[in-house]
């Protein structure tokens, strides 16, 4: 330990380096705070040398290292489940080039998301992922869970906006994956590594894709005192060939929660809202932002609000990504589930996961990509009563088993973690988790890089 501790502030600073106890608890889990771990140490290195040396050593010593961002993950991702040294990105800021002509951005992986869009957007561009958690999520941390976002339902998830990465591989080379063109030659380790989960090396360096600005925008919320017509009418828009920028979804709880934090005047009597947010080229707009408004009020809108600037916009989006950090109002925690199902299934599985809220005796509250069926059930409770943790436990993994019967997956865009790892085989089978062991451990052949992740324990 002390060897460690001695070579980590030697190849980054004393300053840049934490191993007493009692700040080692601020690195124990993550934004899934329902499973813990003290790593040995937790560095904080500026450049893509430092993480090399730092990689190095921890090979020579046999210390595990988990790669962390901002700490925003859900799934425990960021876990140092057998101790070791955390190498904590968020010092690695820096937007290295910005090439306006082939419409790319090269950033450090610490770098926040907004920070992109805010360093390109006078010149027309921004990028296009939006996690709700884009003002403080880095870039690296989205690509190793491929984050989505509102917009995503138009624009794609991470791994379609990134063309190149540089990482520092679990035995301490250094590697660049891609580049600036859109399809590299050879195997495609950019798709590889994006969603990984920090599983098959470090990464220190992202060239994104950068979107231009839509000319024109068209948001709306539609308020609807059931909750299935809110459902039935999303389905209805993209059957109609209609495929809105971002369309999502805020329930009763939720709403209530981000009304008493930020008194935009929503109503409170609704079962459900949708936000949903049309953009493109001003011609032909209003014609489809008609369209969405018949078909929402074919399925019983009782109210149809329109942004009229920017400034409404900005409210009805403060609301949605804001919404999950409102719930704070309601319970001491919450757990945030993240499943998909097909959309046409939307309606009997929100009313199925209100049925396992009240077997289990605990709340849950919905705000979610109503889109693309990504769901994201919060369950509210007190980590601090062990009998409700429990309980909390139970309901999840019943909401997560009703989502695969559905016909859907386990995670949508938040990864699988250790919270998930076990519910790999409800979806693969021994083979298709032998394949994706062998991929890792041609990376990782000593599992050292971020171990206990996605695998089920026996795989």
């Amino acid at each position: 330990m002390a060897e460690l501790i001695s070579e980590l502030q030697r190849i980054v600073g004393e300053n840049a380096v934490l191993h007493d106890p009692f700040d080692l608890l601020v690195y124990d889990c993550d934004a899934y705070t329902m499973e813990k771990a003290t790593p040995q140490a937790v560095v904080f290195p500026t450049e893509t040398a430092q993480v090399q040396q730092v990689v190095q050593l921890c090979n020579r010593l046999g210390v595990p290292f988990v790669p962390r961002g901002a700490g925003t993950g859900l799934s425990g991702g960021a876990l140092a489940v057998k101790g070791g040294v955390i190498i904590c990105t968020s010092r690695m800021t820096r937007i290295l080039e910005v090439d306006i002509p082939n419409r790319r951005i090269t950033a450090q992986a610490g770098a926040i998301n907004l920070d992109l869009t805010k360093t390109v957007k006078a010149h027309g561009y921004h990028y296009a992922p939006d996690p709700s958690s884009q003002g403080v999520s880095t870039i690296g941390g989205n690509v190793a869970e491929n984050a989505g976002g509102p917009h995503t339902l138009k624009y794609g998830v991470t791994v379609n906006h990134i063309t190149g990465l540089e990482v520092v591989l679990p035995d301490g080379e250094v590697a660049w994956f891609g580049g600036k063109c859109e399809e590299p030659l050879g195997y495609d380790l950019v798709g590889v590594f994006t969603g990984s989960e920090g599983t098959l090396g470090i990464l220190t360096t992202v060239i994104a894709k950068l979107t231009p600005l839509p000319q024109s925008w068209r948001t709306l919320l539609a308020v609807y005192p059931r909750l299935e017509d809110a459902c039935q009418a999303v389905s209805d828009i993209i059957a109609a060939g209609i495929v809105p920028a971002a369309m999502e979804m805020i329930d009763h709880t939720t709403l209530q929660a981000v009304e008493a934090a930020f008194r935009f005047g929503f109503p409170q009597d609704a079962d459900a809202v949708l936000v949903i947010e049309l953009d493109g080229l001003e011609a032909g707009l209003d014609r489809q932002l008609q369209r969405v408004v018949d078909i929402c009020n074919a399925n019983h809108a009782e109210e149809i609000r329109l942004a009229r600037d920017e400034d409404e916009r900005t409210r009805l989006w403060t609301a949605r990504k804001k919404a999950v950090g409102s719930l704070g109002r309601l319970a001491p925690s919450t757990v945030t589930q993240d499943a998909v199902v097909p959309r046409s299934k939307l309606p009997q599985v929100l009313r199925r996961i209100m049925e396992i809220g009240q077997e289990h005796g605990v709340r849950i509250a919905n705000v979610f990509h109503a889109g693309d069926g990504s769901l994201h059930p919060i369950v509210l409770f007190d980590e601090r009563d062990a009998e409700e943790v429990s309980r909390v436990r139970a309901a999840n993994d019943a909401i997560v088993r009703l989502c695969v019967q559905m016909g859907g997956s386990i995670t949508g865009e938040h990864g699988v973690g250790v919270e998930k790892a076990h519910y790999m085989r409800l979806l693969y089978g021994d083979a298709d988790l032998r394949a994706m062991q062998r991929v890792h451990d041609a990376f990782d052949p000593q599992g050292l890089c971020n171990p206990e992740k996605i695998f089920p324990r026996s795989a």
